[in-house]
């Protein structure tokens, strides 16, 4: 498999355990209220317990999720992890590094990362391992679990013996990072959005949100990243979350609007409800693609400009001491949930009225000076439009229209989907079409290199993906059959 494409189908699967982080930080939410009534007071300890259930075990679930992901869903896979992470972490644990809980030897999720990797590589090499008959029962996929296990004793032998130094030094980083914070979440917030059209944002998201840092709660418990500390009570956790805020809840819906201000008045009435809802989209949920893939193939000096908007917000909230984190992302939801847990919030509304005017500006006057340069918009949203707009008419053929125009069952490698993109690996670049994809309603196609393609539909990638599997089965079939 290409290193590139691997990177990206981890980022990928990085995805399916932070879907989960929402339900554990509203589970956390409710078990921090305080109520007059003992009952009410039991049921939100009752509460509170479950959501750290899910906290004090993301490893295990990082581990399962990535061995899913990269496995497209295969049950062995996740019980070879889930097996597997149980013997990691045990054999870990005969390798302490002293018994001050701040310097126990702790892997965190990176460890989970690591068995989630290595389970889905066992499954896609032993899954049709054939053993002697008197052995026969444990063959085939069964045997997935077994070696991952054996694996796992040696592989926490080495980590033991390596990790020490290693774990060392990402605590030296994070506490570089924190005291010197204003530059590095100016850099961390550059680097996030712009590695959104690679995919490998999850990549560095996780290290930041899952690893750097450390804190050692009131029972002696230790956990690691932003998100983590945040929800077990450090004060300083949030550093590489609440600049999120200002950008996702206040610029970009204000990008949306300049964007149909900007747009011709021809093509307005077609424009303006695909941009208002990827505005609220923004500022509800927190998901940003629909809006950043609308001018980041378009207009790139401006999504250069939004990087840069985003590493100065990390800065500017850092420097105001606002911290506020979130379950899933910087939505108007997580806000709410995560006001009374935060540190100054209001600042994050003062920034952000200030951002939303910075970002509607600046993006009527780029477009403005720069209308001739990127004079393709228009056309390329317009066609997206009206893709959408004529889904009732081609919509039994669609899925099969887009996969013939990605090349076909035979031209397709593998096929993954996030939450706003088609994942591609392809034999032949040459045979996708980009501006069919377009009119089939495609906001753009980024092509990475040796066969690695995305293609932008937005949150509807995933129901595309699974319309499509089912024709790439049937060619397999076919082609065994022949």
């Amino acid at each position: 498999m290409r290193f590139m494409y691997l990177l990206q189908k981890i980022g990928r699967s990085l995805m399916i355990p932070i879907a989960v982080l929402p339900a554990a930080s509203i589970l956390l939410r409710i078990g921090k209220m305080t109520f007059e009534d003992p009952f009410l007071m039991q049921a939100a300890q009752v509460f509170g317990s479950g959501g750290s259930a899910i906290f004090d075990n993301l490893p295990l679930i990082f581990a399962v999720g990535i061995a899913i992901g990269l496995t497209s869903g295969d049950g062995i896979a996740a019980l070879a992890a889930t097996v597997g992470y149980l013997v990691f972490d045990n054999v870990l644990k005969h390798f302490q590094a002293g018994t001050e809980a701040a310097s126990r030897l702790d892997m965190g999720v990176l460890g989970g990362m690591l068995v989630g990797l290595l389970s889905a590589a066992f499954f896609d090499k032993f899954q049709h391992v054939r053993l002697p008959k008197a052995l026969g029962f444990f063959g085939g996929k069964r045997f997935v679990p077994l070696i991952t296990s054996l694996a796992m004793v040696v592989l926490g032998v080495l980590m033991g013996i390596m990790w020490p130094p290693v774990q060392k030094g990402i605590s030296t980083v994070g506490l570089w990072i924190v005291e010197n914070g204003n530059i590095g979440v100016f850099i961390y917030g550059i680097m996030n959005r712009l590695l959104i059209p690679t995919g490998l944002h999850h990549i560095i998201n996780n290290i930041a949100w899952f690893q750097i840092g450390d804190f050692v709660t009131p029972t002696g418990k230790v956990v690691h990243g932003d998100i983590s500390r945040f929800f077990a009570g450090d004060q300083e956790a949030g550093l590489f979350m609440t600049g999120y805020y200002p950008v996702i809840m206040f610029g970009l819906p204000a990008a949306a609007l300049a964007l149909i201000k900007s747009s011709s008045a021809a093509n307005r009435q077609l424009f303006v409800p695909v941009m208002l809802s990827a505005g609220l989209t923004s500022f509800l949920t927190g998901v940003t693609e629909p809006i950043e893939f609308a001018f980041m193939f378009v207009a790139p000096g401006l999504y250069v400009i939004h990087a840069i908007y985003t590493g100065f917000s990390m800065m500017i909230m850092n420097i105001l001491q606002a911290k506020m984190g979130f379950g899933f992302s910087a939505g108007f939801i997580d806000f709410v949930l995560n006001w009374n847990l935060s540190t100054n919030p209001f600042w994050i509304l003062l920034i952000g009225v200030g951002y939303f005017f910075l970002y509607y500006f600046t993006f009527r006057i780029y477009l403005h000076y720069f209308s001739a340069k990127d004079s393709g918009k228009d056309e390329s949203s317009v066609q997206a439009v009206d893709a959408a707009g004529g889904i009732v008419k081609i919509k039994e053929d669609r899925p099969t229209r887009i996969l013939r125009h990605i090349g076909g069952a035979t031209n397709i490698l593998s096929i993954d989907a996030c939450i706003t993109r088609l994942r591609l690996l392809v034999h032949e670049e040459s045979l996708i079409s980009d501006s069919e994809l377009k009119e089939l309603g495609a906001i753009g196609v980024i092509r990475l290199g040796k066969g690695n393609v995305h293609v932008v539909f937005g949150t509807e990638s995933e129901q595309i993906r699974e319309s499509i599997q089912p024709m790439l089965q049937i060619h397999k079939e076919k082609s065994g059959q022949a």
